[in-house]
């Protein structure tokens, strides 16, 4: 591979802008640059959640998804370029099917807590959220591929699910229930 960064430290930045993918530049608070920061925040926590001790077939399916939203930035930074296609969606909804399947029937209103990675895979999946908003508030003003949204909402979606089976892995208790509170007064 090439080397394709010889400077980190540019300072073409210095005046508030930074560049896009096809060249051209875009003040660093534009909805394209807010979505594109979204995502590498997503991707950055779910580098922290494969810090910890997980089971294989979800390190693996995590570390697909880690590569899957570096190319999702990578749209989002080239203005009309798709890399984001159908398949990408698909193998998430084979992987929401396939972890859900293990799981029991939610009865309950659950709360993002339990182990650390569950924990973790919570804050994921709020990150997942935004940036699903961020490319819905760049998708009303400007023309954007469907595909990078609808990956955005599988995962947060996947990510629910990665939690409550991390909440099992390894003998832990599983799901930590919401218990609605009386008013004391």
């Amino acid at each position: 591979m090439a080397n394709r960064l010889s400077a980190i430290a540019t300072r073409t930045g210095d005046d508030g802008t930074t560049g896009l993918g096809d060249g051209t530049r875009t003040r660093k608070d534009a909805l394209r640059v807010m979505a594109m920061g979204d995502v590498d925040e997503l991707n950055s926590n779910l580098g922290v959640l494969l810090c910890e001790p997980l089971p294989g077939e979800v390190r693996e399916l995590l570390v697909g998804v880690q590569n899957d939203l570096f190319d999702l930035g990578g749209e989002l930074c080239i203005p009309g370029y798709t890399m984001i296609t159908d398949a990408h969606i698909l193998r998430l909804d084979n992987a929401l099917v396939q972890h859900n399947e293990t799981l029991p029937r939610l009865a309950e209103f659950i709360l993002p807590a339990g182990t650390r990675a569950a924990s973790l895979a919570h804050v994921c999946r709020t990150v997942a959220r935004r940036a699903e908003r961020a490319v819905v508030a760049l998708a009303a003003a400007e023309a954007v591929n469907p595909n990078p949204q609808r990956y955005l909402n599988r995962l947060s979606d996947l990510l629910f699910v990665l939690a409550r089976v991390l909440n099992r892995f390894g003998g832990a208790t599983g799901d930590v229930l919401w218990q609605q509170r009386k008013n004391a007064g």
